[in-house]
């Protein structure tokens, strides 16, 4: 049941940012490099931490199902 549970989760997550470029994808879109492009994926990922973890609240997740969510939407939304 957990599982189920779990992969229902990030595949709600996953439909969330499906729509959306990654961040890899928006970077090389945007030709960056270097410090700009470090700097850019790292404000991505933290706005999309946030997302996440928004989402999971909504989602009334805790423990190890918010983190299992958490990693998840936040890897396929950074694109890594």
């Amino acid at each position: 049941m957990t599982k189920t549970l779990i992969a229902a989760l990030a595949l709600t997550c996953l439909s969330t940012f499906a729509q959306a470029q990654s961040c890899s994808v928006q970077a090389g879109d945007k030709k960056l490099n270097g410090a700009a492009k470090t700097s850019f994926l790292t404000k991505c990922e933290k706005d999309a931490g946030a997302a996440c973890d928004k989402q999971a609240a909504d989602k009334k997740l805790f423990g190890a199902a918010k983190t299992s969510f958490t990693k998840k939407c936040v890897t396929d939304a950074v694109g890594t």
